[in-house]
């Protein structure tokens, strides 16, 4: 589901056909009122129905990518306001949906990767959480029962009308979109050989002018804000310029990420292209494996996607992300409440210590239970390394000593996402 923007920027219902009759002041006055109120609880909403109608588009490329499932649930979250705020302002009315600039970016986005959701299924789903919520509101909120009936007749016809115009308006932007692309086949061709099609590697050369017989490393570079999307230029230029004169392949995978890939006849070394990316302020990164040949691209790309989401998804402040060092809590945390668990009685007391003693326990077991190499890597004495790893120990529900693999995955968990044990189970 995806499509509106800001209410501001639409045109007036009035100019749209009426195909019911007006509410009566009494049933507008009471869709107004729970309107405004349910305009400050529009997140909760969203998270309800973001996912299922997300799934519901029935596209594992739009799945895989978290840039675009971050617009997609913004989007949601615009499709919900315009709704809303329409009805505070005309309650019970057709309500028309309006493709904002940042729509059209984002279905081009969807157009030039060769994804085609399924919007109709998507506001199906969406439209049925949506309305069961809402019913449980008005039958909270009106307690006459022709109050209640007279709400529930004008919104019904509303809600469904707004979900057919929706998905007809974003038909049409699709088809506006795939007649004006002109790069679509050289991205149609990478999301082919990154969702696992077959692909003889000549035809993947000529056609995208990449030579994939060489050792590659994908990376994603992503920006929070689409209104700061002009940053990734400056970090793309950045990553050519660290990767030492080494072949690079860059494709815009939407208004607010890039995938590149750099090949060279040995594995390349991103050690100066992650300071560089780190140093950035705006522009998030993401780097996979170094793989070979067409199969090494497609993997380093996925593993790389699976940073990104894994960033996305602990709300984690992360700048630069290598899935060689995340992959395990990748693992753990598909599940955040099971995370959540594992964290809280693996460390017990340590979680709530000071970071410093949970970064000394952590470079400690990483560095091979060395406290010499581990003060080196912390820029601390070594007493100090060792008093510290000593009351964390101590805080540890589980005692490094017995099982330094759960301890130290506890601990890179709660260094990703340090917020995990403070927010509460989904």
């Amino acid at each position: 589901m995806s499509g509106a923007s800001a209410p501001r920027e639409q045109r007036d219902t009035e100019n749209m056909e009426e195909l019911w009759p007006p509410p009566s002041r009494e049933v507008a006055d009471a869709i107004r009122s729970l309107c405004q109120r349910l305009l400050t609880e529009t997140d909760a909403w969203v998270d309800a129905f973001a996912r299922p109608s997300l799934v519901a588009q029935n596209d594992p490329a739009l799945l895989a990518d978290a840039s675009l499932v971050e617009e997609d649930r913004a989007l949601n979250r615009s499709d919900l306001v315009q709704w809303l705020t329409a009805n505070i302002q005309q309650p019970g009315r057709r309500v028309e949906p309006y493709v904002s600039p940042r729509t059209t970016a984002y279905i081009n986005d969807l157009v030039s990767r060769g994804i085609a959701p399924d919007f109709a299924g998507a506001w199906r789903v969406a439209l049925g959480i949506g309305w069961r919520r809402w019913l449980k509101e008005c039958v909270a909120d009106f307690a006459d029962p022709d109050l209640l009936v007279g709400v529930l007749d004008v919104t019904a016809q509303s809600m469904v009308q707004y979900a057919l115009d929706s998905v007809a308006a974003l038909r049409q932007a699709g088809l506006a979109a795939a007649m004006g692309n002109t790069d679509a086949e050289g991205i149609a061709l990478i999301q082919l050989i990154a969702s696992g099609a077959p692909m003889a590697e000549d035809l993947a050369e000529g056609r995208l002018r990449y030579r994939m017989a060489r050792w590659h490393v994908g990376l994603v570079l992503w920006v929070d804000d689409p209104q700061r999307a002009g940053a990734l230029d400056e970090a793309i230029a950045a990553v050519r310029s660290s990767a030492g004169g080494r072949s690079a392949l860059v494709a815009r995978a939407s208004a607010t990420s890039r995938w590149i890939w750099l090949s060279g006849e040995t594995v390349p070394d991103l050690h100066h292209v992650a300071k560089d990316l780190a140093a950035t302020d705006e522009v998030r990164a993401a780097v996979g494996r170094p793989g070979r040949g067409l199969e090494g691209f497609r993997s380093s790309h996925q593993d790389a996607l699976a940073a990104q989401a894994l960033v996305i998804r602990l709300g984690s402040e992360r700048r630069f992300t290598a899935y060689a060092d995340v992959e395990l809590i990748d693992a753990l945390t598909k599940d955040r409440a099971g995370a959540r668990r594992f964290v809280i009685s693996t460390l017990g007391p340590l979680v709530e210590a000071d970071t410093a003693l949970r970064q000394a326990l952590l470079t400690y077991v990483q560095c091979g239970f060395s406290t010499t190499r581990a003060a080196a890597d912390l820029y601390a004495h070594r007493n100090t390394v060792e008093r510290r790893v000593s009351r964390a120990n101590e805080l540890s529900a589980v005692k490094v000593e017995d099982n330094p693999t759960h301890v130290a995955a506890a601990l890179l968990v709660l260094d990703i996402a340090p917020d995990i044990v403070t927010t509460a189970p989904n």
